[in-house]
């Protein structure tokens, strides 16, 4: 087992201009540490994993695993083990011989080449198919399998390009939950790319977001949903995702359109301009049924059994739109298609964006907020 250092490691590739696919990226992934890669597509995620791993070149800095420098190793000198997006079997092995495969490259005697197969095998409940082939297993077994090739080499990182990504739903969830075990057991470093904000959040010791080539944030999953550094985070960490509206700070409170919805005498308020216009954002479940409030044009209403969402818009004075998603409890009865419902804001949910550059705003480490509901400034 090891650590892994990003230095400011940059990948970039020809182009007019450069494109700078990873970005000066400084990332320190502690030893035994579950650290997932998360970003939309073109993020860089997985061409970071894929220069620790030595399969992209590092352009710009360095890349350390434990106290090596590996920038210019070469991938079999790295002591990293990877699972791909496609399971990468050989049809004409058995599954033993598919796990044991790099240990037979190694040399490695027969004898301890088998109980090294047979231990990854109990891992991952695979004893009972070790003489079967490929084709004669389900996608999830599959997925095992190629995690068994990486086990049996016992590697200082364990590497993983979005593993899940071809197997169903219902498989997903009990994969990844099989996956989080197992490296709990292990104790093995992991970097592990997925562009599903869920599986990130439910696997990862910490969650480092990229976008553009750019690291944004890197904190475990709570600190990402409860105080995202910038609006992209708080747009990207969530699902549904946090709401983002314009607003602005008028006597000490926070303000939507005409609706004051919060006190803003907790937040650091000395970076916003003169108009003291502010991105206000709220979590779907900060949003509540209220007489008085928002008006919300209802267009959806996803229902999910212990609770649903309501997918609506709001237009302000100016005539512009702006979409919302509203947390409803499991005993809400359905709002109809069409229809206006109002929305009040928990004040306490409410979080605080620049609007020049998306940047959270500074709270004072004595802020609370006491108003309840949303009163209209006249």
């Amino acid at each position: 087992m090891a650590a892994v250092t990003f230095d400011k490691a940059s990948r970039i590739y020809p182009g007019t201009p450069p494109v700078r696919a990873v970005d000066t990226l400084d990332l320190s992934i502690a030893d035994g540490e579950f650290l997932v890669l998360v970003g939309p597509s073109g993020s860089g995620k997985s061409t970071a994993l894929r220069m620790l791993a030595g399969l992209e070149d590092t352009d710009e800095g360095a890349i350390h695993i434990g106290d090596r420098d590996v920038t210019d190793a070469a991938p079999k000198d790295r002591d990293i083990a990877m699972v791909f997006q496609s399971y990468a079997l050989y049809p004409h092995m058995t599954v033993a011989e598919n796990m044991g495969f790099a240990l037979r490259l190694q040399k490695v005697p027969p004898a301890q080449r088998r109980a090294r197969v047979e231990t990854a095998a109990e891992l991952l409940d695979l004893t009972r198919y070790l003489d079967r082939r490929p084709r004669a297993l389900s996608g999830g077994q599959r997925q095992r399998v190629a995690m068994g090739r990486a086990i049996v080499r016992e590697p200082s990182v364990f590497l993983m390009d979005e593993p899940l990504s071809n197997l169903d739903a219902k498989l997903r969830v009990e994969t990844r939950a099989n996956i989080a075990a197992l490296q709990q057991r292990l104790g093995t470093t992991t970097v592990y790319v997925t562009h599903d904000q869920t599986e990130a959040m439910t696997m990862g010791d910490r969650v480092a977001v990229l976008r553009d080539g750019r690291l944004q944030q890197c904190a475990p999953p709570r600190e990402l949903y409860d105080r995202p550094v910038n609006a992209f985070v708080a747009g990207f960490i969530g699902s549904p995702a946090m709401n983002l509206l314009p607003g602005r700070i008028v006597d000490d409170g926070i303000v939507v359109d005409t609706h004051r919805i919060g006190d803003a005498s907790g937040w650091r308020l000395d970076e916003l301009g003169a108009d003291r216009a502010a991105r206000v954002g709220v979590r779907p479940e900060g949003l509540r049924l209220a007489a008085d409030g928002l008006p919300i044009v209802v267009d959806l209403v996803e229902e999910l059994g212990s609770d649903s969402f309501l997918h609506g818009r709001y237009t302000d004075a100016g005539g512009e739109g702006h979409r919302l998603t509203v947390r409803l409890p499991a005993s809400t009865p359905s709002p109809t298609i069409g229809g206006v419902v109002r929305v009040a804001v928990d004040p306490a949910a409410v979080h605080l964006f620049h609007p020049g550059t998306d940047e959270r705003l500074g709270q004072r480490r004595s802020s609370h907020l006491t108003s309840t509901g949303v009163e209209v400034v006249g």
